[in-house]
């Protein structure tokens, strides 16, 4: 069966979704109010973590059905959260949960590195579909996202470190997508200069 597109605010919702899911889960989440304030945020990370993991999971199972692919960062993504989600829960550490932002960006960014290194973009093996662009801008636009990834990989640990359970969630769920959708945006003008001949006709 021939892959299908998402309508970009079904995409939009099942990509962020799951985020929102983890959000509400841990600010509705009851727990015995005579625990002390770190036992209480611990349980609530993993009620969170207990209902975000198959939500994710679920997510990716909707873009498959509704597609026939999935989208290889949401399927790495789901992975992570899996793996990590798992530790927390397994361990009653939610150590495991806080920094997997932190890991995957930090994966991401070295991975996207050892393709600079080697002369050649893979982040274009996973988003071209996405942005039609041609080889220089998708060089540029790595170098780019490798440095932010690092950066957000940096603030994302001195968040969970020095703020607590409560900001961090917040800036989880509110802060990282907008950093990344904000950075996405701010590379409009770099797209429109490298996009492919075809699509500049199009967009005419």
């Amino acid at each position: 069966m021939a892959a299908r597109t998402l309508h970009p605010l079904v995409k939009l919702a099942l990509e962020l979704g799951p985020i929102g899911v983890f959000f509400l889960s841990y600010r509705w989440a009851r727990v015995d109010e005579s625990l002390p304030v770190m036992e209480q945020q611990l349980e609530q990370i993993m009620f969170a973590t207990l209902v975000f993991m198959p939500t994710i999971i679920a997510s990716v199972a909707i873009m498959w059905l509704l597609t026939r692919k999935v989208p290889r960062m949401a399927l790495w993504t789901a992975i992570i959260v899996t793996i990590f989600g798992g530790l927390t829960l397994f361990l009653r550490d939610d150590t495991f949960v806080k920094m997997k932002p932190t890991i995957n960006y930090s994966l991401f960014a070295a991975i996207l590195g050892f393709g600079l290194l080697r002369g050649q973009s893979y982040l274009s093996y996973l988003m071209d579909e996405l942005i039609p662009m041609a080889r220089a801008g998708w060089m540029t636009f790595t170098r780019r996202i490798v440095v932010f990834w690092i950066v957000l990989a940096i603030v994302n640990e001195i968040v969970w470190r020095n703020f607590g359970t409560d900001a961090w969630v917040n800036f989880r769920t509110f802060v990282l997508p907008l950093a990344n959708f904000a950075f996405i945006m701010s590379q409009m003008p770099l797209f429109q200069k490298h996009a492919l001949p075809e699509k500049r006709a199009e967009t005419r």
